[in-house]
């Protein structure tokens, strides 16, 4: 490359180090910025009303005009799912293997930005030149199929990202990852790691996504009833398992919910997925079919609201009842901040007669991360000058560096970085040179960064301690009072018991009322804010409680 090295390498993640999810990372030298992976995390428990997550790209829009591409490490959401918003202010060509732009593609279908959208489809250890940079996808095991780390090649020297990876002998579809392809770079010499941390304080090994067939063997041939399997629709390969499994035993499988019959539709296009002619049914069959001859492959496994298997528990759903004999198996880790409503839904499974398994109590789901030894031998084959630590909670990313030292990566070249931090990288060293706009931007229904902390501390606010409205009416220019004051709660007190506590509203409104002279109230500002303050106390004093408090004064 015929590009002067006096510009410093510039990494800057906006996602994905400090958190679980939300994976975005910047890579930038002189006018070009590529991003790798642009993705989503799901709402934490003070996100009341919110729907997912996505990282600020303040900093891509002041720059947009240098950026030059996406590369997607895999298909699953929290490196996918922000494209959608991302993608409204950020227009450039999407680089990813073949099934992680199939699943890209059909949730931007969703959004209308499918035909507007460039897409570059790139096989394992094939290379392609974006500006200053040249870039090899290098195949990785992980719990979906297609997935990559990314090894680039820049002015400064050679970056390779893990993306989400683990060391799996015996994968599902064979395709083992590429140690010839790490080894070769660690031994021509690598600038910087920048490797999954998610598993870091796991010891040992993670075991096989092989594994996992075994154990649906064990439970096909120990049931009589009829089998619902829920996974994410995105694990291709135990959706693969579930199939073969089916197979063997002479049942046939129906898919439920949008997104596990788009996606295995998606996934078996494009050969990733392997059946036999006539194993998937349909409603209709499936009601036909006994109960030892039938597979349900559902979404739902997470106990979302409104998804399929959680209407079923609930008896909600209008075309496959619960059945007495039907074993119901989650295969799926449970998510952080869901464990409550899994739970809900399994003692409403088991109400209806069901048997379920899950995680705690057979070895139906396996991680797609790399464990403690597993992230050894990845340090041990790429050799890197510099480290970083990505994509974990900032524990993890503290546990991961002291790993990196423990195998030979020098302690003052391990570099912990958290979301906006910029690390510059020259010739002559790396550091953190500043912080630049990062956070969490929140998508409420259509609403993309409109609601903030000042909403949610409202929501929160008004979810523990309820609302109070006072309203009256009075003579715009005397500020006599002609309706009212009628006060009204919720989510506060049940308000025909509580005739007396009304009524000493009431009073402190017209307490408030009668200290203001004539000519201060027709600047209703400033009654509202008196009636607000007297109130609060009064709320205060007789409940210890702090409802939300609204005035409202109509002007006749």
């Amino acid at each position: 490359m015929n590009i002067s090295t006096q510009n410093p390498l510039r990494i800057i993640p906006l996602g994905g180090l400090g958190e679980i999810g939300l994976n975005m990372m910047l890579v930038e030298y002189d006018d070009s910025i590529i991003i790798v992976d642009c993705g989503l995390m799901f709402p934490e428990d003070y996100m009341l009303g919110i729907d997912i997550v996505i990282p600020d790209i303040t900093y891509l829009k002041k720059n947009r005009e240098k950026v030059k591409a996406f590369l997607i490490t895999h298909g699953h959401e929290d490196h996918t799912g922000a494209l959608p918003f991302v993608l409204r202010d950020i227009k450039t060509p999407i680089y990813g293997t073949a099934l992680t732009l199939g699943l890209i593609k059909e949730k931007l279908k969703e959004f209308n930005l499918d035909k507007e959208t460039e897409f570059i489809t790139v096989k394992p250890r094939g290379n392609v030149s974006i500006g200053p940079f040249d870039i090899e996808f290098i195949r990785v095991s992980h719990s979906i199929a297609d997935g990559v780390a990314l090894a680039i090649k820049t002015p400064v020297g050679v970056v390779i990202h893990t993306g989400d990876f683990k060391l799996d002998q015996t994968p599902v579809d064979g395709e083992i990852l590429d140690y010839a392809r790490f080894s070769e770079y660690g031994e021509k010499g690598v600038l910087l790691l920048l490797s999954d941390s998610t598993n870091v304080e796991k010891e040992g090994y993670t075991m096989s996504e092989k594994e996992i067939g075994k154990t649906f063997e064990e439970i096909f041939s120990a049931s009589s009833g009829r089998i619902i399997v829920a996974a994410f629709s995105s694990n291709i390969h135990r959706i693969q398992q579930v199939i073969n499994v089916a197979e063997k035993f002479g049942r046939k499988v129906m898919l439920n919910g949008r997104s596990m019959v788009a996606n295995v539709g998606i996934a078996r296009e494009l050969g990733y997925l392997k059946m036999p002619d006539g194993l998937i049914i349909d409603l209709r069959e499936l009601d036909n079919l006994p109960p030892q001859r039938a597979v349900l492959l559902t979404t739902g496994s997470q106990g979302e609201p409104m998804s399929a298997l959680t209407r079923m528990a609930m008896d909600d759903h209008k075309q496959i009842k619960i059945r007495k004999g039907d074993t119901v198996i989650l295969s799926s880790k449970f998510i952080p901040g869901h464990e409550k409503a899994i739970s809900n839904m399994m003692n409403h499974l088991y109400r209806r007669g069901a048997e379920v398994i899950y995680e705690k109590v057979s070895e139906i789901h396996v991680s797609g991360h790399a464990s403690q030894e597993e992230l050894k031998i990845m340090l041990n084959m790429v050799k890197p000058k510099y480290f970083i630590p990505i994509h974990g909670e900032y524990r993890h990313l503290v546990k991961h560096s002291q790993l990196a030292e423990r195998v030979g990566v020098k302690k003052e070249n391990i570099i912990l970085a958290e979301d906006g931090d910029v690390v510059e990288i020259t010739e002559s060293g790396a550091a953190i040179r500043e912080k630049t706009e990062s956070g969490k931007v929140f998508v409420d229904g259509k609403g993309v960064g409109d609601v903030g902390d000042v909403v949610l501390k409202d929501r929160k606010h008004l979810s523990q301690d309820g609302m109070v409205i006072a309203i009256l009416a009075l003579n715009e220019k005397t500020g006599e009072v002609i309706y009212g004051p009628d006060i009204i709660t919720r989510g506060l007190i049940f308000e025909e018991e509580s005739a007396e506590l009304i009524g000493g509203a009431k009073n402190v409104v017209m307490a408030v009322l009668g200290t203001i002279n004539i000519e201060a109230k027709t600047d209703w500002l400033e009654v509202k804010e008196e009636i607000r303050k007297a109130l609060r106390r009064f709320f205060n004093k007789t409940l210890e409680r702090r409802p939300v408090i609204l005035p409202m004064i109509i002007e006749i």
